[in-house]
């Protein structure tokens, strides 16, 4: 299953540091992991014994496969390991992440500040790793010793414990933004220019002399306010051409009625004959 917003014409950014899940117990979370991880442009997986084996045919790696959600790629190339002494040995610098304090004199950084610095170091040559431990009971003390440095997240004390699948994403978010520009990937579509002046004005005209002829503006000591806070609030949504040419065919087919079959309706702008105009909308809020 590919989810929306995946483009498979757009190469795959790669690399980033080694994500090490150490005894991961759910296959969906595996699964969910390996999805935060393509989102972020993170390629290299490590699984260090899995609570029940990796690769595994039937339900285990079904699971896993459909919560990766398109990321299978990194689930088939992930490396499966029995320590992590050996899924680490190849690493210059190992993060370990927790959420409680050990008292082991590391430094101790959120993804946001570690994460500029994990970019510095994969740049200068050295290869990085983050240790994410168990879904139930987190890394060890022993297995937390293994890092030169521990990452935690700013999180509420009272509930401080995150799904693996978060954990890895948070991380992925940060090493992202260490890495790029940080821009959305994206930007709106300028599909048309900026109202002139003489267009906006022209439609407020028509606009208020209809309003004026219904009866809108009343009591008429209010009229220059309300005709003012009335062009404020469209000089607010800065009008396209297209935006002034809409509202003004909006406005037209109101006051001249339906059409059938491309003919105009016979009703008489002011409503039925002989009787009075009646005001419909409510006033714009009026400012002294």
């Amino acid at each position: 299953m590919i989810g929306a917003g995946t483009n498979r014409t757009k190469p795959s950014r790669g690399g980033g540091p080694a994500i090490i899940l150490v005894r991961p117990q759910l296959a969906v979370n595996i699964g969910m992991c390996a999805r935060a991880m393509a989102n972020f442009g993170l390629s290299d997986l490590r699984l260090v014994s899995p609570r029940e084996g990796w690769p595994r045919s039937g339900a285990y790696r079904k699971g896993a496969y459909a919560a990766a959600a398109g990321a299978v790629h990194l689930l088939e190339a992930a490396r499966l390991f029995e320590t992590i002494e050996a899924a680490i040995l190849d690493l210059n610098f190992v993060w370990a992440t927790t959420a409680r304090e050990r008292g082991q004199h590391k430094p101790i950084l959120t993804p946001a500040d570690a994460m500029p610095e994990c970019a510095q170091k994969i740049t200068a040559g050295e290869k990085h790793g983050v240790l994410f431990g168990p879904e139930r009971t987190g890394l060890n003390n022993d297995e937390v010793a293994l890092a030169d440095a521990i990452i935690t997240f700013p999180v509420d004390p009272a509930f401080a414990s995150l799904n693996l699948a978060q954990a890895v994403l948070l991380t992925g978010y940060e090493w992202m933004r260490a890495t790029t520009d940080a821009k959305p990937p994206f930007s709106p579509v300028q599909r048309s220019l900026a109202a002139p002046r003489e267009m906006a004005l022209s439609f407020f005209d028509y606009l208020e002399a209809e309003l004026g002829r219904t009866g809108f503006f009343r009591p008429e000591s209010k009229r220059q306010v309300m005709r003012r806070n009335m062009r404020n609030m469209f000089h607010r949504m800065q009008l396209t051409e297209q935006d002034v040419s809409s509202l003004r065919g909006m406005v037209v087919r109101l006051v001249e009625g339906s059409r059938t079959n491309g003919e105009r309706s016979k009703k008489p702008r002011g409503g039925e004959p002989g009787s009075p105009a009646k005001p419909r909308q409510a006033h714009p809020k009026e400012e002294e």
